[in-house]
């Protein structure tokens, strides 16, 4: 996990309503879209396709969407709304002109998907999910487990040298190498995102590597949900406000 140090914890205002020169990296799950029990009961939604279309009008492409799920389930929640997207918390990344860049999935993925269905096969309500460069373990159906999960995951870690990556309620060994932060960093150094101030929208602890390299490359980071200790500057409530904040950017 990014270290926090001297990161701001309390009443971090609105982010301001800002387009020209702005490039903006979104997560999904928490930000663009409500959390779900499952994976699969996330779908597309007419207000957030139309939204994410009009602001990578207004800013002239300088939109992706940075999540921990694969590129196709981004294009499916998001209707497919943009090009430049980074999926698997930076392990496949698609670039403007429409290429994919993915990393080769670490041998010890093999291993903890099998170790992870063998615990979901005694335990209903646990859920596997193979993204093909990381092994994830949901258990927001089944709370009572949570110590277990826990306890199999850094277990699974140790032995395979692959990066554990917590999430809401969901555990995630991933090929190591890269993480939201080097999405975003890699992003800055294309087109059409060269020269422009990063803003990154994450709700969660694996948005905070992006928080800290928009914070690097000059721009900054915007918390969706509760307050928490951050590397963000500024805070939106839910998904509605990340709405209604990307719907004023597209007019501005």
């Amino acid at each position: 996990m990014p270290s926090h140090a001297g990161a701001a914890t309390l009443l971090l205002p609105m982010p301001p309503v800002v387009a020209d020169g702005a490039a903006l990296f979104l997560d999904l799950d928490g930000v663009l879209a409500p959390m779900a029990p499952t994976p699969d009961a996330v779908g597309p939604v007419a207000r957030r396709t139309t939204v994410l279309k009009a602001v990578e009008a207004r800013l002239n492409g300088r939109v992706a969407i940075v999540s921990g799920r694969t590129i196709a389930e981004i294009d499916r929640i998001s209707g497919s709304a943009l090009t430049s997207a980074s999926g698997v918390h930076g392990l496949e990344r698609r670039l403007k002109d429409g290429s994919i860049e993915r990393h080769t999935a670490g041998e010890g993925v093999a291993e903890a998907l099998q170790a992870f269905h063998a615990f979901a096969a005694e335990r209903p309500g646990i859920i596997v999910e193979d993204k093909g460069v990381s092994a994830g373990l949901h258990y927001r159906q089944a709370p009572d487990q949570t110590a277990a999960a826990v306890a199999l995951a850094h277990r699974l870690q140790a032995e395979t040298g692959l990066t554990l990556q917590p999430g809401h309620m969901v555990l995630e060994l991933k090929t190591p190498g890269a993480d939201k932060g080097t999405a975003v960093t890699a992003f800055m150094q294309d087109e059409p995102f060269r020269g422009a101030v990063p803003i990154m929208l994450g709700d969660d602890l694996t948005d905070e590597h992006g928080f800290e390299a928009a914070a690097a490359l000059g721009g900054y980071g915007v918390l969706v949900g509760p307050e928490r200790e951050t590397a963000a500057r500024y805070r939106l409530e839910d998904v509605d406000a990340v709405l209604s904040w990307l719907e004023a950017v597209a007019e501005a």
